[in-house]
């Protein structure tokens, strides 16, 4: 026999749609809470709680410590009761965990637990929900209609509500209290008060749900939907195609007598519907979009900047069907297949390529026949009287815009074709990290910065492209000229420069596959910079300390600028200097491996850049005959309180 704990338990799993084991977490959780309020235990002290699941049985156990003599019941334990409770290895001081169930709470804190216990089983029912709707985006439910709170609908979906917005609703149809209907699923939202769930009538994937629904072919997948158009409440148009030979698409969907379409019909409320079999050719594809319509040419034009655009030629008799109420024929097939669609009537074109007969693409057959362009002359007359037409007659003016507009159209396809392929090849010359740096990088002029963003140029692949196209492409954006044009070329090569120079020089050597080769290639390079270096300290500086050793004078001898690699150039300075200085007398020596052994406090001059501006702007080198040695003479500016004085420091 079932307990009564057991009883209710699985009523609210049941009732709520929760799992057994959120709702024993739940209760735990109310149970510890309870515990906590009812001895005014610490949240810093552990509460475990164990439930049995036959029984229901609550354990409660709480962290206590291992002392001598208990002071205070709800942290401490003696050495006794802790080993009762199954602690036998335990020692004073340690921390373990003790039996502390009591018989029964008192008010507050059964309340307080009732109210965790109710808080707990919310949260998981609502966390519960969204899982359940959030994996449910895109397909249809069955709601029923519960309030209308001003433009917006409340449709209830059993354990909880949607919200169908006033934008989402169909403008033809109305809505009672308590009305049966399908919705689409559009977003679910979470919230602190539980899921928030949008749906949608007019959606254009409802129809394709309805459809899946109610074609098992589609279902199957051997019917493929390729894009639905849809007007909600006046007129949808979906294309199919099967994947499967010998499967009509359109009669499956169709169904025997219509049977299958007008059940989608009426869940729509006597929305038309016009299934469509997809081709790929797009000619004949667009043709059959503007069905019920006839359609006698059907003109592609794929432009890269304005689009892609269809021009057909209908019959005159034809106009108004394959425009449609409003353009709504011909906007459903436009939504339908991508393309804009330019409708003309066959005696429209035809008088417009009778303008354009000296147009070079126009076939040289069709102009030297003047008979037939005489007849067609003749028809368009005939309909400007208002007098009928024959079939005759029209073929008359259908070989016309054939052999004119078509050419034309065909022709300015062809250009376009190949402006394609040119900015292809242009795009592979780009570098690929050319379209990761911005255009801020060429420190361009503030307007033609601004002038080259308007036009979508926005980094320095972009412009590569621009000018890869042809100096006309950039010329053609508004506001810049030739002068904005060689400003633009300067500095990208002022860019391309500086990021050549900061490139590392590569030497045209043998590569080496070893990393023993590769540090001998990296010391004959840096013993080559060393030498180059040295030799030219040397050349700007002999012959200065030349003229100092010989005439024993002061004479001023002048720093040269530092080499790029300063501790090479100090280290074989010395010997470079007693090498290739002239032989003077004895004593006349001893300034020169002077400076040759001071040499090496030259390092801070090097490689401070402020330190070396100073040297070459406000020192000098003086022979100083009392001391015997070459000294540095530093002057200093004047003030007020000085007249300018020299300082003389040792070299």
């Amino acid at each position: 026999m079932k307990s009564e704990f057991l009883l209710a338990f699985n009523e609210i799993c049941e009732s709520r749609g929760l799992p057994k084991e959120e709702v024993i977490e739940a209760l735990k959780t109310a149970l510890v809470s309870a515990y906590r309020r009812d001895n005014q235990v610490s949240n810093l002290q552990n509460i475990v709680v164990e439930i049995d699941p036959r029984t229901g049985d609550p354990t409660i156990l709480a962290e206590k410590e291992i002392v001598d003599s208990v002071l205070d019941r709800r942290t401490e334990v003696t050495m006794e009761e802790a080993r009762r409770n199954g602690h036998i290895n335990a020692e004073y001081g340690d921390v373990v965990m003790i039996d502390s169930t009591t018989a029964g709470f008192g008010r507050i804190a059964a309340q307080t637990a009732k109210q965790v216990l109710l808080q707990r089983v919310r949260e998981a029912e609502r966390e519960q929900l969204y899982e359940d709707f959030s994996g449910r985006e895109g397909e249809l439910v069955n709601g029923t209609v519960q309030s209308i709170s001003g433009q917006n609908l409340t449709i209830g979906l059993g354990r909880t509500e949607a919200i169908l917005p006033k934008s989402q609703q169909v403008p033809r149809e109305r809505y009672r209290p308590h009305d049966k209907i399908r919705v689409y699923v559009l977003e679910v939202r979470r919230t602190n008060r539980g899921p928030q769930i949008f749906v949608s009538r007019n959606h254009r994937n409802l129809l394709r749900r309805l459809l899946e629904l109610e074609v098992p072919e589609i279902y199957n997948g051997q019917v493929e939907i390729k894009s639905i158009a849809r007007e909600a409440g006046q007129r949808s148009k979906v294309a199919v195609q099967a994947l499967q030979p010998g499967v009509d698409p359109v009669g499956a969907c169709v169904g025997m007598r219509g049977v299958r379409i007008q059940s989608i019909v009426r869940e729509l409320n006597d929305e038309k519907i016009d299934v469509i079999e997809w081709d790929s050719d797009q000619r004949i594809f667009i043709a059959k979009a503007l069905s019920p319509a006839r359609v006698s040419h059907v003109f592609l034009d794929d432009d890269p900047q304005e689009g892609k655009t269809a021009v057909v030629i209908v019959p005159d008799d034809q106009l108004s069907l394959a425009i449609g109420r409003e353009g709504q024929n011909a906007r459903l097939a436009a939504k339908l297949t991508g393309w804009r669609i330019d409708i003309k009537s066959l005696t429209e074109a035809a008088a417009e390529s009778l303008q354009n007969l000296d147009h070079p693409a126009v076939d040289k057959h069709l102009r030297a026949n003047p008979e037939l362009i005489e007849k067609a002359h003749l028809v368009l007359a005939k309909k400007e009287a208002g007098r009928p037409i024959t079939s005759e007659d029209f073929h008359i003016l259908d070989r016309i815009v054939g052999g004119v507009e078509g050419r034309i159209i065909a022709e300015r396809a062809a250009e376009h074709e190949d402006w394609r392929k040119k900015r292809a090849a242009a795009r592979r010359a780009v570098p690929d990290n050319a379209w990761q740096v911005p255009l801020d990088a060429l420190d361009l002029p503030g307007r033609i910065h601004n002038l080259l963003l308007d036009n979508q140029v926005e980094t320095v692949g972009d412009l590569l492209l621009v000018l890869e196209m042809g100096d006309h492409v950039f010329l053609s954006f508004k506001g810049l000229g030739d002068t904005a044009l060689e400003t633009t070329k300067e500095h990208l090569a002022r860019y391309e420069k500086s990021k050549a120079a900061a490139a590392p020089v590569v030497v045209a050597t043998a590569v080496p596959e070893t990393a023993a080769e590769v540090e001998a290639v990296m010391a004959v390079e840096a013993e080559e910079k060393t030498e180059a270096a040295a030799a030219e300290m040397v050349e700007s500086m002999a012959e200065p300390m030349e003229a100092a050793v010989e005439a024993e004078a002061e004479p001023v001898v002048e720093v040269a600028a530092p080499a790029e690699e300063p501790a090479p150039v100090i280290e074989d300075l010395s010997h470079s200097l007693v090498k290739t200085a002239p032989a003077p007398e004895p004593k006349k020596k001893q300034p020169v491996i002077q400076i040759a052994r001071t040499a090496p406090p030259l390092e801070e001059v090097v490689d401070d850049k402020k330190k070396s501006k100073k040297v070459r702007k406000g020192k000098e080198l003086i022979f100083d005959e009392d001391a015997g040695a070459v000294v540095t003479k530093r002057k200093r500016k004047g003030s007020r309180h000085r007249d300018e004085w020299d300082e003389f420091e040792d070299f």
